[in-house]
């Protein structure tokens, strides 16, 4: 069984890919990247493609348009699973998760089913961020603990990783959100199929090159999406059934 996967979904992040890849291939040498890029117009598959020729370590799906954050992340956890890793390890490609948090979050699962590298547990922080995206950031999480359940601090970060025995025990076929209220998602599912938690702090730095992704609209589908996953929740609706389990 191959040990460790770290998926990384792009686009348009050219610059910061050329410089992502071989930090995280010294940082973690024993994994196996993943570029899920999805068709993005600056060339970003193209350099990753580059990569993946000079080394047998990293791999590239080229999606075929912009899908949203959540879904390719899903790609993600469907190749893991469908190539037996034993974990599988998410984070962003701006250089916001930066890989010298890998190995405490590697440290970290080896006593839980999700480690989460979290910014709002003691010894974690963010750095560039204006008042308006702090209270945003802190709202979401809020809300999302209190509709969803869930007890982890740092509900809305992707910097996770994952025993891929857990995420293959999880019907995600049934997955509402695409974008990116599929990270409150995630955990609302793990929680569901009996997964343990540990958050491992980290500072979060705002992106260095490129534009954020995330706009008012994106915003707007995230709470909506939450709200949809709390009523179903709380109305004991649709739940996720643990695979091979009645």
């Amino acid at each position: 069984m191959p040990h460790l996967l770290i998926t990384v979904c792009t686009y348009n992040e050219l610059d910061n890919i050329r410089l992502l890849i071989p930090q995280l291939r010294e940082v973690a040498p024993q994994a196996d990247v993943l570029i899920l890029d999805d068709n993005s117009p600056d060339g970003t598959g193209q350099a990753a493609d580059e990569f993946a020729a000079q080394d047998d370590h990293v791999r590239v799906i080229h999606r075929p348009f912009k899908l949203g954050i959540g879904a390719a992340t899903l790609a993600g956890f469907r190749y893991g699973i469908q190539h037996d890793y034993e974990l599988l390890l998410n984070l962003d490609a701006d250089f916001s998760h930066h890989p010298r948090h890998i190995p405490a979050l590697l440290d970290c699962v080896k006593t839980c089913d999700v480690s989460i590298g979290s910014r709002y547990v003691p010894g974690g922080g963010i750095s560039g961020w204006s008042w308006t995206r702090h209270v945003m950031s802190r709202g979401v999480n809020v809300y999302s603990r209190l509709l969803l359940g869930l007890k982890t601090r740092d509900c809305s970060g992707s910097f996770r990783c994952y025993r891929v025995a857990k995420l293959a025990e999880i019907d995600w076929d049934q997955t509402l959100a695409m974008g990116y209220a599929f990270e409150e998602e995630v955990l609302y599912r793990c929680r569901q199929v009996g997964c343990t938690f540990q958050e491992t702090p980290i500072h979060f730095e705002d992106r260095r090159l490129g534009r954020t992704k995330i706009s008012g609209r994106e915003v707007m589908i995230a709470i909506w999406m939450i709200l949809r996953l709390g009523i179903q929740r709380l109305t004991g609706g649709k739940k996720n059934s643990p695979r091979g389990r009645s």
